[in-house]
């Protein structure tokens, strides 16, 4: 098959069209060639301060051109990207940086200098290569990574999780994810996540215009379709919520006929929100896809199959899966058990840096989620392994009773936790976003118990000013469980 590298595909991208915008954030676009001509100069920067094939880069950068300029600069380089949000505490990203062994930090904050491992070199925040650089084009290279995106999981150590795909683009394959050529996609979600960066790289080589925003924000994404023509759109629920609480005649307001695609992941859905889109915007347009970073294996359901099979996540469509009982045994169709997937592809999907996989034998490995599979192969997910709270001998699935509180109108977001009882094991304690004058413990929780069973019901409820998950749709309950443990006797 015909393979380009990633810059030699940009490249051809930019000789083809070289004025057609590549990427637009913040009211600052950037061309094909412009791009290419900015991170070629980057490049011979990051060259110069010893980044040699194969080496780690830290790109420690908010949702910018930036960030794309420095992601092609990497690939020109043949080096690996490695993505962080730009808001870590700064003992934090040095962790992370030295796990990396990364040469150069794009993006570290001041703050952060001095906590390097030696020999980091750094950009900051807002550098842009010099134009007395030269940019004529560097030696083609191939990065034998093409991201090695930084996670914490549920243990909240970090781990990277290095890409066994090398940054080559087939010029024969299908366009992956409902792109079109010359399309534009709309990707409100932080980059620094997986899924918004796989999604806006993807777009990028596709020659799609990638339009950002530099943080979600439900009337300017909505304006950002409408003005740029957008045609594929990433969402997760979190943001979903958000937009479906616009008042109609805003939400209404927009002309989105361009979309054909809205693609949602990354937490769960709520089966009512996801009606409400469906009812919205038609079955036809709504997708769903269910993977982890490590890509062993992957699920997708259209709209339509969705209203056949609510609440399923899809079908397999990439690698395998299958559900196993707490001693790794196979379970039958419709038993409730730990989601555990392999590759079938003959090459790695990932490589842990700092982590090992959760394994079983004959290559199946577990992410700890918890699901099942009706008799016509459709994917339920229930919740996290870790997560599952134990109270009075009942597993209770935090998503489960989020999903209830969320459908609250006065509730902008939640998260639920156990808390340690001595009798019971764990009670259901509730973290919401509201006002509790508008939403009070006593009409929150007479809300839930026309959802929810009477086990289920939260015994406590905290109130917030912040939101609970960040614009990738995560929650770290486990942090949020920590801070709430009573101190040690």
């Amino acid at each position: 098959m015909p393979l380009l590298s990633f810059p030699a595909r940009l490249e051809s991208l930019a000789a083809a069209d070289p004025d057609r915008p590549a990427v637009t954030c913040s009211g600052e676009s950037m061309s094909r060639r412009s791009l290419q001509s900015t991170a070629t100069r980057l490049a011979r920067e990051l060259r110069d301060l010893g980044v040699e094939p194969g080496d780690f880069v830290t790109v420690a950068l908010p949702n910018s051109v930036d960030w794309f300029v420095a992601y092609v600069a990497c690939w020109m380089l043949g080096a690996v990207p490695q993505p962080t949000s730009a808001k870590l505490p700064p003992r934090e990203l040095a962790a992370i940086v030295e796990l990396a062994g990364s040469k150069v930090v794009i993006g570290a904050p001041e703050a952060t200098l001095d906590l390097l491992p030696t020999g980091t070199k750094t950009l900051p925040l807002g550098h842009r290569p010099d134009e007395s650089i030269p940019d004529e084009p560097l030696p083609d290279a191939t990065s034998p990574a093409w991201k090695a995106p930084t996670s914490g999981g549920s243990t909240g150590r970090p781990k990277l999780i290095v890409s066994g795909d090398p940054a080559a683009y087939d010029t024969d394959a299908p366009l992956p994810l409902g792109l079109q050529p010359d399309g534009a996609l709309m990707m409100p979600g932080p980059l620094y996540h997986n899924g918004p960066g796989v999604w806006a790289c993807q777009a990028l080589l596709a020659g799609n215009h990638v339009v950002l925003l530099p943080r979600f924000d439900a009337d300017a994404t909505l304006a950002s379709i409408e003005t740029h023509r957008c045609d594929v759109v990433y969402m997760v629920p979190t943001m979903m919520k958000r937009i479906s609480r616009l008042d109609d005649d805003v939400r209404l307001g927009f002309d989105l006929s361009s979309i054909r695609i809205v693609w949602h992941l990354a937490e769960p859905c709520p089966a009512w929100l996801k009606q409400e889109w469906i009812d919205w915007l038609g079955a036809e347009r709504i997708f769903e896809l269910y993977a982890g970073t490590e890509a062993q294996a992957v699920t997708i359901i259209t709209g339509t199959e969705w209203l056949e099979h609510r609440g399923s996540v899809g079908r397999v469509t990439t690698g395998e899966m299958k559900i196993c009982d707490d001693d790794g045994n196979d379970l039958p169709i419709g038993e409730q058990g730990e989601v555990w997937m392999r590759s079938t592809r003959g090459t790695p999907t990932y490589e842990y840096v700092g982590a090992k996989a959760k394994t079983l034998d004959g290559g199946w490995e577990s992410l700890g989620d918890i699901g099942w599979f009706d008799a016509d192969g459709y994917l339920y997910l229930g919740d996290r392994v870790a997560d599952m709270i134990l109270s009075g001998g009942a597993n209770i699935y935090p998503a489960e009773v989020e999903n209830a509180l969320n459908e609250h109108p006065d509730v902008q977001s939640c998260a639920v936790i156990g808390i340690p009882h001595d009798d019971r094991g764990n009670d259901v304690h509730a973290i919401v976003q509201a006002d509790p004058q508008r939403a009070p413990q006593s009409a929150l929780l007479e809300f839930l118990a026309d959802r929810l069973a009477t086990y289920k019901l939260p015994r406590t409820v905290e109130y917030v000013d912040d939101p609970l998950r960040d614009d990738a749709g995560k929650v770290r309950r486990s942090a949020l469980r920590a801070e709430r443990m009573p101190p040690p006797r």
